[in-house]
């Protein structure tokens, strides 16, 4: 009995069972939620006793969405105006839910105090908030454009595998030499 051969069948039957241990994050079609995919855009809320005023910023564009604090039902005739930094614009309104407002020029990473001025019918409010705007991570996007590097690692690591049984097999069955013919 050759005892070469009991290593190398051990080795092949841990690579094959271990196989399915390898599946990637994303890959093991588990039970896990889909994450959000893309980048959620900066926003800021403002609440008092009697309003509660979301903005969400795209580009130049602020879109406004303000509620009853009580009930969170929309306040739809209302008029808002809103002081950003020293800079102060009149919403729009725009459907039936939705209030808007264009900047002169998208502003640029870092926080911005919003003051806003709410008049809906006798009530007139004040309220405050942030707008935090974030620069993009440059380590994502380099992530991003290199993915193989996450995977470099693990495909060295099994070329070298393969190579050692590749010439482990050759020994094994290069060590046999069949002999065709015999003495006549």
């Amino acid at each position: 009995m050759n005892y070469l051969k009991f290593p190398y069948a051990l080795l092949c039957a841990a690579l094959f069972t271990a196989a399915p241990a390898w599946a990637g994050e994303g890959h093991d079609h588990g039970e896990a939620a889909p994450a959000a995919v893309g980048q959620a855009l900066p926003r800021f809320s403002a609440v008092s006793e009697t309003f509660e005023l979301v903005g969400v910023l795209s580009g130049k564009q602020i879109t406004l969405y303000l509620d009853r604090f009580s009930d969170n039902s929309p306040v739809r005739d209302a008029q808002i105006e809103l002081e950003i930094g020293s800079a102060k614009f009149k919403a729009d309104k725009q459907g039936e839910d939705e209030y808007e407002v264009v900047l002169s020029e998208a502003p640029k990473p870092g926080v911005l105090a919003v003051t806003a001025t709410v008049t809906a019918g006798n009530e007139v409010d004040l309220l405050a908030g942030e707008l935090d705007i974030h620069e993009e991570a440059h380590s994502e996007e380099m992530q991003a454009a290199q993915p193989w590097t996450k995977y470099a690692g693990w495909v060295a690591a099994g070329i070298a595998v393969l190579a050692f049984v590749f010439v482990g097999a050759r020994r094994m069955f290069g060590a046999r030499s069949v002999r065709v013919g015999g003495a006549a």
